[in-house]
């Protein structure tokens, strides 16, 4: 494994596995089999309802606690009272602190949210701070605002849209990238690209492992999620060799601006009025 210091002088895990749309049952026996296939950073939020599902698996794997970068996400519906929707997502992990705890959507009364993950932070409950799909007006909003800059943001990253200008504005705040759909959403163009198939033939690795080796590489946290055992040790097995800066140039070609996913204000509004019983989860 490799790791990546943050602008709070804490490290995180470059590589991590995420939960998104998995079902309990399968979440908890993915982050087991992941800490178990050496795994360190393990990616969940509230509005996957698999918190509690995720705490099973870490407390089933036996690895030290200290030994894991937990990641999680508050919801829109829980912003207005962030300070008891930390303690409530800390109960369902069944963990002391949470290693880094983001906004999850740029919606709702985030501002004031983000002031309770910092006194959170204060009060040793979480160690780093990020917001998760902000904007560069809504990230320039929320950190002239609050005092603590995130130590990362989440975002959708991968080589047709590497968030060139928004790696830009983070570097002067040293935030870091995570990168959710680093695959391109699995999307068959992105993934059999000729200039991956080739490096994968060089390196003896598949076209998936070049460019989740491209991420890491280019300072990027990958998340990719899986249920699959095969696909959870590939997924990890990319820090045997690097690609070459002539190389990490040619895939930097690739960039045609293009997304797989974009929140319009519609959705954003969705999110907000979707407001479960996170504590039901199984």
């Amino acid at each position: 494994m490799e790791f990546i210091t943050l602008n709070n002088g804490t490290k995180a895990p470059l590589a991590g596995i995420g939960t998104f749309l998995m079902e309990p049952k399968d979440a908890e026996e993915a982050v087991y089999n992941a800490l178990n296939n050496g795994y360190r950073l393990i990616d969940t939020a509230n509005a996957y309802m698999n918190e509690k599902a995720v705490g099973r698996g870490i407390k089933r794997s036996g690895v030290n606690r200290e030994d894991i970068y937990l990641v999680t996400k508050l919801w829109p519906s829980v912003y207005a009272d962030a300070d008891n929707a930390i303690d409530a997502t800390l109960k369902r992990l069944d963990a002391d602190y949470i290693d880094l705890l983001f906004l999850h959507q740029p919606v709702g009364d985030y501002i004031g949210a983000y002031k309770a993950m910092e006194r959170a932070l204060r009060a040793g409950k979480v160690k780093s701070l990020g917001l998760s799909n902000f904007p560069e007006d809504k990230l320039k909003e929320v950190t002239d605002a609050t005092e603590i800059k995130p130590a990362f943001v989440q975002v959708e990253a991968h080589p047709y849209f590497p968030q060139t200008a928004l790696k830009a504005y983070l570097k002067p705040m040293k935030t870091a990238v995570m990168a959710w759909y680093p695959l391109g959403h699995g999307d068959k163009a992105l993934v059999q690209e000729e200039i991956f198939t080739k490096l994968a033939k060089k390196y003896n690795k598949s076209n998936a492992q070049i460019i989740l080796r491209w991420h890491t590489q280019s300072g990027n946290v990958v998340i990719p999620g899986s249920k699959n055992i095969d696909h959870i040790r590939d997924n990890i097995n990319i820090f045997d060799f690097a690609l070459t800066a002539e190389e990490l140039s040619e895939i930097a070609k690739l960039d045609q601006g293009k997304r797989y996913y974009t929140a319009t204000p519609e959705a954003l509004r969705g999110y907000l009025n979707f407001a479960p019983d996170f504590d039901s989860q199984p």
